[in-house]
């Protein structure tokens, strides 16, 4: 996928760090499923001198349902709120079942969704954090035939690491934090796991990834 990079003009950044750089290249590396849609988006500023970010949305049968985004945001002087000098953002929303807005446990389960994807895919990471939001809509009037709509949005932030298994001086692989990012998507909208042994190709800008 082609993946943008910003630095932010008045934040006395220059060229971006080699350390940017690569971990920024190894999004390109992301598998995604053929149902994503992957593109650049504008990166926000003002957050972190360096940042890169990714847009998604999901389709099945033609119709959009999931959305979403993840951030990378570097600042090489550190940032003790991050505990390291990378985080990643991301934000992801869904359309569920109307009867799975009251659950009780909805929002605890789709921390789980993060969680178990990044620990499925190897991305290494601390300081995890976020929220979990459910919405629903009724409809009334002249519009009262629509029906009701429910959604999930699940925003969080952690902080990349290097596995303590990877070798000596390895790089920050940023490929597993976005791959468990979509995984996020996918398991929202009920999309059903990939079956094993199926490998997926990268995807890329403005096209759709394949399954091989």
């Amino acid at each position: 996928m082609v993946v943008g990079q910003e630095t932010h003009p008045g934040t006395g950044a220059g060229a971006a760090p080699p350390e940017f750089r690569d971990a920024v290249a190894t999004m390109h590396a992301a598998r995604l499923r053929p149902e994503i849609l992957c593109e650049e988006m504008p990166a926000p500023q003002r957050i972190a001198p360096y940042a890169s970010a990714l847009s998604a949305d999901v389709t099945v049968d033609d119709t959009d349902v999931g959305t979403g985004r993840i951030i990378l945001l570097h600042d090489p002087a550190g940032n003790d709120a991050w505990d390291g000098t990378f985080r990643c953002v991301a934000y992801a929303r869904a359309e569920i079942d109307l009867e799975l807005i009251t659950d009780p446990m909805l929002a605890a389960v789709g921390w789980s969704w993060l969680v178990e994807a990044l620990e499925a895919h190897g991305a290494a990471y601390a300081a995890a954090s976020g929220t979990v939001t459910r919405v629903a809509t009724e409809s009334f009037g002249g519009m009262v035939d629509e029906g009701g709509t429910a959604q999930i949005e699940i925003r969080a932030s952690w902080t990349p690491l290097v596995p303590d298994d990877a070798p000596a001086l390895a790089p920050l692989d940023l490929a597993p934090h976005v791959e468990a990012w979509a995984e996020l998507l996918c398991t929202a909208v009920g999309l059903p796991p990939v079956p094993e042994g199926v490998t997926m190709m990268p995807s890329r800008r403005g096209q759709r990834g394949s399954g091989r």
